[in-house]
């Protein structure tokens, strides 16, 4: 009997362990990184190279993890003063400094390996996000807005991170896929921080471009949405090199870009936490259909 509750007390432990490693990697985070990644090597291959594929998927899960693991040690303290963090591993004093560097600093490695893998350029842009990411964005963030910027340069590299994988070389191509997503990331994460404006400010984040929620900070959601769905059409155009797109989907583009459009005008009219959530969730769909369609139109074209 003592024996049988022992085991089951050992296969809880262990799968408490395996929820705070994931906990720590964000793994939602984390796939939806590789998402976008699979989907600018699908745009940028001439011939789809599944072991490619593979050591892009694993190696960005991996880097992602690593991003996030050093993340959490530089803001363990401001963690738990928020509610939406303080059940993170560091805070609640489930995991140690120690044993989440180990982990960070070998998934950056493992990760950084396969990357490099594929080509040595993946591998810088791979290292580049994490340096922004962990040293600069994470640092400034608790001093400036100003963050925002700085950490939409790591957010937007899986898109065009993917292209690079397929390619071999960074071009007029992932440079669109990279702008694209670097916009995206104003409405998307000004969202975020309007929605937990009240927890952020408990950690002293205060993330909006004006620090507060006004006006000025939904208008300029608006202007970054409008921007973001101008550059999405440029492929049609013929302005991206080989990136290029029918007019049927950059139709559906636009009509999807609009659509968080309108929520991103909600929220300036409404300035309500759920006005905020609504357009988060917008956004996530946008650049996941937007994803596909771009995919899809190539592989139809």
């Amino acid at each position: 009997m003592q024996g049988q509750i022992a085991l089951e007390n050992t296969q809880f432990s262990v799968k408490e362990k395996i929820a705070d490693y994931l906990l720590l990697g964000k793994i939602r985070l984390s796939f939806s990184v590789v998402f976008s990644a699979i989907a600018g090597y699908l745009l940028g291959a001439e011939t789809i190279v599944w072991l490619e594929v593979l050591l892009l998927s694993i190696g960005g899960i991996l880097v992602v993890t690593a991003s996030n693991g050093f993340n959490q040690i530089l803001e363990k303290d401001r963690d738990g003063y928020m509610d939406r963090t303080k059940n993170r591993p560091l805070p609640s004093m489930r995991m140690t400094v120690l044993n989440v560097f180990s982990f960070s600093a070998i998934s950056m490695v493992l990760g950084l390996a396969m990357l490099y893998l594929i080509n040595p350029l993946s591998a810088f842009f791979g290292g580049l996000s994490i340096f922004i990411y962990v040293l600069v964005y994470t640092p400034l963030k608790a001093y400036s807005s100003l963050a925002v910027f700085v950490g939409a340069i790591p957010g937007a590299i899986p898109f065009m991170l993917g292209w690079v994988a397929a390619t071999n070389q960074f071009g007029i191509e992932s440079g669109a896929l990279f702008a694209l997503q670097f916009l995206w990331q104003f409405p998307h994460f000004w969202a975020i921080a309007w929605l937990v404006y009240n927890d952020y400010a408990k950690a002293g984040y205060y993330l909006l471009p004006t620090r507060k929620k006004d006006n000025l900070s939904a208008i300029l959601a608006i202007l970054y949405t409008v921007w973001m769905i101008v550059v999405s059409v440029l492929p049609y155009f013929g302005l991206t090199g080989n990136l290029t797109l029918s007019l049927a989907s950059t139709i559906l583009i636009v009509l999807i870009g609009l659509y968080m459009l309108w929520k991103a005008i909600a929220m300036y009219k409404g300035q309500t936490e759920k006005d905020a959530k609504k357009l988060m969730m917008a956004s996530i769909m946008y650049l996941t259909l937007v994803q596909v369609v771009f995919v899809i139109d190539k592989m139809i074209a």
